[in-house]
């Protein structure tokens, strides 16, 4: 029995071998040549890996899906494990070309490709904004005068807020549609999508669903604008009070997309919310993978596991720990930093990081030369903060912050 992996991100943050050290099967592992890199990580070698190899141009290139499947006719692979955005829509394709167990092309379209995703929303009666293809500039233009500005673009199968953009004023359409290029692929596909700008807070409900079950499912906050990864402010993200009544329109909400998306036996959900100023729940996007960023340790807070593990973990038949589904004892968040340019000076001594932090990671050495962010999780800093309540998280992530800044300097 052998289990191909399909690998984009830290290896060090993904231990396939612990997660799966009961397992007693091979592993191929097929990932990323430039996240390799970027994370300063080497192939693993040894038991239980019996080949383990990484491909440049790995998020688009169509040779990944090609090289995974010579990989599965070469070690008569049984499973196909994806945890990462641009793996899973390639991984239901494999699975149904060779007949293997999990996640299957319809649902995972329906989390992957936008457009797919809102027409299931609207058919379902999940409140989205309205929105339209874009085959060309003139399509832009009309639904910027049937619906007003500011519009929101973005590609259909983006991930990290790569490409989105959010266009305030006339000049700003024409100045995107000399820089975005042809809106359609090679096959006349339409790849961009326009919305309405929707008012009001960003919410996020991430959870996992086990044997076909919800089993954790709970509302966070995104205190900033996911889009606006320049903002050189701390970025806050904290999960929400049980007792709090948006925590349980959310809840709701939440369980609404899921049954009507579907989706494997064994998955980590993350799906994105705005709350408009008038208190309407109006569905952003969502994801049959685990939330970026710091969203899985703060899960991990909250629920007492790694959402990304035990779902792989049951995939392969394998037991979990999960118990009955339930609220968080305490609350988490975190605090994000992402890059800005210059040399790193120098930054603060983690010997005396403040209360309630529970990890804090430095993307970058003292000495380095930092380029500036190129995506929403492109950090230069990240905590994860935990207390009893949210008053509590939030008082210790300004301290946090405050003790960062202080020891900063980078310029």
């Amino acid at each position: 029995m052998t289990t191909l992996v399909l690998h984009r991100g830290s290896l060090r943050a993904n231990p396939y071998e612990r997660w799966l050290a009961d397992h007693g099967e091979k592993i191929v592992l097929l990932g990323s040549a430039e996240q390799l890199a970027l994370f300063g990580e080497e192939l693993p070698s040894g038991s239980p890996y019996v080949h383990a190899e990484v491909l440049a141009d790995y998020d688009t290139g169509a040779h990944v899906a090609e090289r995974a499947a010579e990989l599965i006719e070469e070690f008569g692979v049984t499973e196909v494990v994806a945890c990462q955005e641009f793996d899973i829509e390639r991984a239901a394709v494999l699975r149904e070309r060779y007949g293997l167990p999990g996640q299957r092309p319809d649902s995972a379209l329906v989390y992957r490709d936008k457009w797919v995703m809102k027409q299931a929303a609207v058919a379902a009666g999940i409140p989205v904004a309205a929105h339209a293809l874009l085959r060309s500039g003139e399509d832009l233009r009309r639904f910027a005068g049937r619906h007003g500005l500011p519009v929101v673009v973005k590609p259909r199968k983006g991930l990290l807020s790569v490409g989105v953009a959010v266009l305030r004023e006339e000049r700003h359409l024409e100045d995107w549609l000399r820089e975005a290029g042809p809106l359609t692929g090679a096959d006349g596909e339409p790849e961009w999508l326009a919305e309405v700008f929707v008012e009001g807070s960003m919410c996020h409900v991430d959870g996992t669903v086990l044997d076909g079950r919800i089993a954790t499912l709970w509302p966070s906050q995104y205190c900033y604008a996911l889009a606006d990864f320049r903002d050189r402010k701390g970025r806050v993200d904290i999960a929400l009070d049980p007792a709090d009544p948006v925590a349980r329109e959310l809840v709701a909400f939440g369980e609404r997309v899921l049954a009507a998306f579907g989706g494997p036996e064994h998955f980590a959900f993350h799906i994105e919310v705005f709350r408009t100023p008038g208190g309407e729940l109006v569905l952003c996007e969502a994801a049959s993978r685990a939330g970026g960023a710091g969203v899985r340790d703060v899960q991990r807070e909250l629920f007492g596991f790694d959402p990304m593990e035990y779902p792989v973990r049951r995939q392969l038949g394998l037991p979990v720990d999960a118990g009955r589904r339930r609220d968080p004892e305490r609350i988490a968040g975190q605090l994000l930093f992402t890059k800005r340019p210059g040399v790193l000076r120098s930054l603060p001594d983690p010997g005396t990081l403040p209360p309630g932090v529970v990890k804090y990671t430095a993307y970058a050495r003292v000495g380095d030369t930092v380029a500036d962010a190129s995506h929403s999780g492109d950090f230069l800093a990240a905590f994860i903060v935990a207390g009893a309540d949210r008053a509590e998280t939030e008082a210790r992530i300004r301290v946090a912050e405050t003790w960062f800044r202080a020891g900063l300097d980078i310029g």
